[in-house]
């Protein structure tokens, strides 16, 4: 049905006699365009900027937001918020490095070197328990969104902050001969020619697009973020949807945590600081809406690419890193005030109803009030007991 009436809502706001609408279609396709207008245009202020080897190196960057982004696209599609992934990903790279270094057990009196697939697996189980405390929170004890995205913020950054004494993990590239070594793989190592973070980002979007649009789940998860009262008397699981989408965003901000760690060969527990604004505005300049039930993952990663890009951008011609926290500021707000357009756009009145169509309706009633009054009379007689 939704897909119905914004697809009748679009042929109503074309031009007449059917024709293409330039307005409307800049505005729904704002990330694609902004994308393009951004490399068009360092590319005429650096000649370095068009270049293949570039491009790929600006993408490994963005696999970060883009993992992150697709996380928060599915909180957001259910009305919800998570504020915690920047921590998330700092918190998963220190346990990613601090496995990597090995874990004692003094008692035994051992040192246990795991391999790089079991510090994966854990890493992410990890970032899966962060989103489920988030959405244990939220769904059952009802904590507002961003609260307990706050202050599960907070909790997973001190947690790094104590692990690792406000020091950073070195040298994770492991010692062959404690058969740990392949973590730098993530990070470093290309195949085909493609950065390897770059086809972890394409793997989770991948799925995610099909999670979305061929499974009941993705229906689901629309459904909440429209109206969540009216999706649980349709018999949607609606507590268990907003616990599964926070543990699908902690395992992508966990993924990311693993792949910056890796190009970087250090984990920090200051890394992620302020990554969840980056994610938040990837979503939102991608086309999708903050209020939920609006929003795929084809623009989220376009609103990526275009914070990426032009982060990137503006570091090549050598803008002072201020003036690209203002530059990123008025690209987000620009986004929400087109989002606002768009959606606001949607929310026409109905027509009200002509004579015909009233008349129609008040015979349908009399009909209605005609048949039950012929019916009433048997059924009491048929429900009295026979004397």
């Amino acid at each position: 049905m939704t897909d119905i009436s914004q697809a009748h809502d679009g042929s109503r706001a074309g031009a007449p006699g059917g024709g293409l609408d330039l307005g409307r279609l800049l505005l729904e396709g704002r990330a694609f365009f902004a994308l393009i207008a951004i490399i068009l245009i360092f590319s005429i202020l650096s000649p370095v900027y068009f270049s293949a080897n570039n491009f790929l190196t600006m993408s490994s960057h963005v696999a970060i937001f883009g993992l992150l982004s697709i996380g928060m696209l599915l909180v957001i599609l259910t009305g919800g918020i998570d504020l915690s992934v920047g921590s998330t990903l700092g918190l998963a790279g220190v346990f990613a490095g601090f496995l990597m270094q090995g874990v004692s057990f003094e008692l035994f009196g051992v040192v246990v070197y795991p391999p790089v697939w079991a510090v994966v697996v854990l890493t992410c189980a990890l970032g899966a328990l962060v989103g489920a405390i988030n959405g244990v929170l939220i769904a059952f004890f009802k904590v507002p969104a961003f609260v307990a995205t706050l202050g599960m913020l907070y909790v997973a950054r001190g947690v790094a902050l104590l692990m690792t004494d406000g020091l950073t993990f070195n040298n994770l590239g492991g010692n062959p001969e404690l058969g740990n070594t392949g973590f730098e793989w993530l990070g470093f190592n290309r195949l085909f020619g493609v950065p390897v973070g770059v086809l972890i980002m394409a793997a989770v979007a991948i799925a995610a697009m099909l999670a979305l649009s061929r499974t009941p789940f993705g229906r689901w998860v629309y459904s909440t973020g429209g109206n969540a009262r009216a999706a649980e008397l349709s018999g949607v699981p609606v507590k268990r949807v907003q616990v599964s989408v926070y543990v699908l965003s902690g395992i992508c901000a966990a993924i990311a945590g693993l792949v910056l760690s890796s190009q970087l060969t250090s984990a920090g527990p200051t890394a992620g600081t302020t990554y969840e604004l980056t994610a938040i505005a990837g979503v939102v300049i991608g086309g999708a809406a903050l209020t939920g039930g609006r929003g795929n993952v084809r623009g989220t990663l376009l609103g990526a690419f275009v914070i990426g890009f032009l982060s990137d951008g503006l570091v090549i011609i050598g803008v002072s890193s201020y003036w690209q926290t203002v530059f990123t500021g008025a690209v987000i707000v620009l986004a929400v005030l087109l989002n606002s357009i768009q959606y606001s756009g949607r929310k026409k009145k109905r027509p009200a109803p002509s004579d015909a169509q009233t008349s129609s309706s008040q015979q349908r009633t009399a009909t209605w009030h005609a048949d039950t009054a012929v019916e009433s009379p048997a059924e009491e007689s048929a429900s009295q007991p026979q004397q």
